[in-house]
């Protein structure tokens, strides 16, 4: 009778193991790469996504407990080690670096980094927090930048690569409920559009997602209604599909596109009357 697969023994603050990842060889071609913000929601359901579709990953977050308890149940569903831990602040910028370097020795390389961190703030509609605000564009975009940058002049460089940033509806346009996330995620739009014109010259390819509203601990935060709010799962196939077909951006759930189309239109003048 056979035994059932054990735990794997990780120290999250380092990354290490007793067990290595099983290195990509030509007849295993195993992509490697680096979900930062994945202890939960959909990070953490892209993460089991992935390394179930073959991926080796480093996952990073600032929950150790998570992050050991999605190490675990990863590598123990698997049979092999394919999802290692780093606890780390994506606002902790100096620290990226060093991390970047460490993680892509301990993967043996580096085709995909997904930039998934993201906080939200809402200062309620009568209210401004220039703190809350602070720490959102710290988080949501510079430290998506700290990352990035580095991680598009080695796939620039190596002329091969892909980068997905987790951006939101919430940039497509500026409202009146939360002003700080909306400019938050609109620069990280940007910045995203701005690396993809750099970048696909180079054959690398930029993914853009902009979720609506899924059923997280961040969608808690929202003020009002949430409608066509999907689960983590749904959002990650709606990723993965986009990763393998090399999209440049997608809404999650589709149906996002055509509201925030129609959102987008809305002339200034009526739009600026409106409460959400």
């Amino acid at each position: 009778m056979s035994e059932s697969p054990k735990p794997f023994d990780k120290n999250p603050s380092s990354g290490t193991s007793q067990d290595k990842p099983a290195p990509a060889t030509p007849l295993n071609p195993r992509q490697r790469g680096i979900i930062i913000g994945a202890s939960d929601g959909i990070g953490a359901a892209l993460a089991r996504k992935l390394t179930k579709e073959g991926y080796t990953l480093a996952l990073l977050a600032r929950r150790q407990d998570k992050l050991t308890t999605l190490c675990n149940e990863i590598n123990t569903s698997t049979g092999e080690v394919r999802a290692l831990a780093y606890v780390h602040d994506a606002a902790e910028y100096d620290k990226v670096p060093a991390l970047l370097h460490k993680i892509v020795a301990d993967l043996g390389g580096l085709d995909v980094v997904v930039f998934m961190a993201g906080v939200n703030f809402p200062p309620g509609l009568n209210n401004y927090n220039f703190e809350g605000d602070r720490k959102m564009i710290e988080v949501n975009v510079i430290g998506a930048m700290a990352w990035l940058s580095p991680v598009a002049e080695m796939f620039q460089n190596a002329k091969a690569g892909q980068i997905v940033g987790i951006s939101s509806v919430a940039g497509d346009r500026g409202r009146i409920g939360n002003p700080g996330y909306n400019t938050s995620k609109a620069a990280l739009t940007t910045y995203l559009e701005a690396l993809r014109n750099r970048l696909t010259r180079h054959g690398v390819n930029v993914l853009t997602v902009k979720p609506g509203f899924v059923k997280t601990e961040m969608v808690k935060a929202a003020q009002g209604a949430t409608p066509f709010a999907i689960e983590p799962e749904k959002a990650a196939e709606d990723i993965y599909q986009a990763m393998r077909k090399r999209k440049q951006v997608i809404y999650t759930a589709s149906i996002w596109r055509w509201i925030m189309l129609i959102i987008q239109h809305v002339p200034s003048v009526i739009f600026r009357r409106m409460s959400f």
